[in-house]
């Protein structure tokens, strides 16, 4: 992206967090950069997050599987803030003349506090019972344990996130993982669109409790079976 377009896209971070208002954070990604991170933000509190923070899991995974190609955007799709508070987010993707997506523009809406007083109100009329059997009052736990996107505001934080995911089903402590299970761990991670942030080779190794050189000769294989 050149730099005065990128400008425009800074000052509309700018003007969407003054105009949306404090509950909504506004986020704007460079992917032209290796870092993916944030190069402006508007209302940061809502996520916890702050310039230089790394794209997060499902931006990840959008860039991975090329999701991109076949839509401007996304929206209303679940986000988990740092304090677990779920988000209805949206993201839009900044296409170059080719095609290909150079920055991404999202929009994060803590909706908490209207949720809550619509509860209230509905106390009002229907007291418990109705409450107990609408479906749009699920727990938050009930919600956050279905979350699509976590936001982080470290490669660390990011990676162990996605690990985490691939983790859950295995049951298996990390220290007695076998190679073969390393190396489908890797694979996985691999699709996620991991290691296309720049130190995550390093943060999976240290994670998985091997090597970075373990971690590259599990790519290489990966890439030679692939071909």
């Amino acid at each position: 992206m050149n730099k005065a377009t990128l400008e425009q896209y800074i000052k509309l971070v700018e003007f969407l967090g003054k105009v949306l208002g404090p509950d909504y954070e506004i986020v704007l990604h460079d992917l032209t950069d290796e870092k993916y991170s944030i190069i402006a933000i508007a209302n940061g509190h809502v996520s916890g997050r702050s310039i230089g923070a790394p794209l997060t899991n499902l931006g990840l995974k959008i860039m991975a599987m090329g999701s991109y190609k076949h839509s401007d955007y996304v929206i209303n799709y679940n986000g988990a803030s740092k304090t677990n508070r779920v988000l209805r987010s949206s993201t839009m993707f900044i296409k170059d003349n080719t095609e290909e997506v150079v920055a991404m523009l999202c929009i994060n809406f803590d909706d908490s506090k209207y949720v809550a007083i619509s509860e209230e109100i509905l106390k009002l009329c229907h007291p418990n019972e109705l409450i107990l059997q609408n479906k749009s009052y699920d727990s938050v736990n009930s919600v956050l344990s279905d979350v699509p996107e976590n936001f982080s505001e470290s490669i660390a934080e990011v990676t162990e996130t996605v690990l985490n995911e691939v983790l859950s089903d295995k049951n298996i402590p990390v220290n007695r993982l076998t190679q073969d299970e390393r190396l489908n761990i890797v694979d996985v991670l691999n699709q996620k669109g991991i290691f296309m942030l720049k130190g995550a080779v390093s943060e999976v190794a240290k994670q998985l409790h091997c090597s970075e050189p373990s971690i590259y000769r599990y790519l290489n294989i990966l890439n030679k079976d692939k071909n």
